[in-house]
């Protein structure tokens, strides 16, 4: 404390034992964020659950034995119901649902978070266009985006992976590719709000390159609701892979995709409900993550909540 503090705290209290406040900290952007987001519990459940299921995407090779855990046949053990040694019991080649469901998130989340960041690279990328040069180039990509729109995701989906093959990255290619008009929209609405704001038209006169205003410029101030729907475009790509894997047109078996071990079970369901009541469940729990998660940041990005 320097001399000029103390004489001037001892003239305003008469005593030197009250400390003066510390130094304001200036709240940066993200600190709000994060600071508003640890105060939503449903996503901060959202958030450990979410972390919990890429730990185990991540290590599933190091938890488990592929082949003999996951995909290895043992015909003595068909069809037991749920216990202490196969907590979820097992299918009808007598391999552990338990293991089947951990070693299943590596692919669920996968196809997921890669799908929606083709969606998200190719629907930022047309719908700044759109939204900062207008015009011609507009009308053109906002007239071939209500095309795609018109087209059910799940029928898309469907037709490019029947004419590209039922593979993993076909899979991500298809369900990115029918994200990619929500992305063109909201990404279009952003960039139309912010694109003639006085700091924007300053950069022109200075002779900034319009693509550089549009990459450092333009797009950072419209991350919030793109990073929202990213997050909620996740949990609509998880369930849009479940279902083309339910159909045969997803992961090739015997991979765990859950979505695939409904489709195996559901002969069974009468005799032996929980070969599908757990994947399931497995899907509700992950996709609820990931929407709570994204209502947690919709109300943390939001400015009228800002202090």
């Amino acid at each position: 404390m320097s001399y000029r503090n103390e004489t001037l705290q001892s003239q305003i209290t008469g005593s030197k034992d009250i400390p003066i406040p510390k130094r304001y900290v200036r709240q940066t952007q993200t600190r709000i964020v994060l600071h508003n987001l640890s105060k939503n519990k449903g996503a901060m459940v959202g958030l450990f659950i979410i972390m919990v299921i890429v730990f185990i995407a991540i290590f599933a090779d190091v938890l488990l034995d592929y082949e003999t855990d996951v995909v290895g046949i043992n015909i003595s053990q068909r069809l037991l119901r749920p216990s202490w040694k196969h907590p979820c019991g097992t299918d009808d080649l007598g391999r552990d649902i338990f293991y089947r469901i951990l070693y299943g998130a590596r692919f669920s989340v996968s196809v997921g978070v890669v799908a929606t960041t083709i969606g998200l690279g190719i629907g930022v990328i047309f719908g700044a266009i759109a939204g900062y040069y207008c015009g011609l180039a507009e009308d053109i990509i906002m007239r071939v985006n209500d095309i795609v729109s018109a087209v059910p995701s799940i029928l898309m989906g469907i037709v490019i992976v029947s004419a590209l093959g039922a593979t993993t990255f076909n899979l991500m290619l298809a369900i990115g590719i029918t994200s990619i008009p929500q992305f063109v929209r909201i990404t279009r609405a952003s960039v139309l709000s912010v694109r003639n704001q006085e700091y924007i038209e300053a950069l022109y006169a200075s002779g900034m390159s319009e693509p550089r205003i549009i990459a450092f410029h333009v797009l950072p101030n419209c991350l919030s609701p793109i990073i929202v729907q990213a997050t909620l475009r996740i949990a609509s790509a998880i369930i849009a892979a479940s279902s083309l894997s339910f159909l045969g047109l997803g992961v090739p078996v015997p991979a765990p995709e859950w979505g695939s071990m409904l489709s195996m079970g559901r002969q069974y369901v009468r005799s032996a409900s929980y070969l599908t009541i757990f994947p399931g469940l497995a899907i509700l729990i992950t996709v609820l993550s990931f929407n709570l998660l994204g209502d947690g940041l919709r109300d943390a990005l939001d400015p009228k909540l800002k202090k």
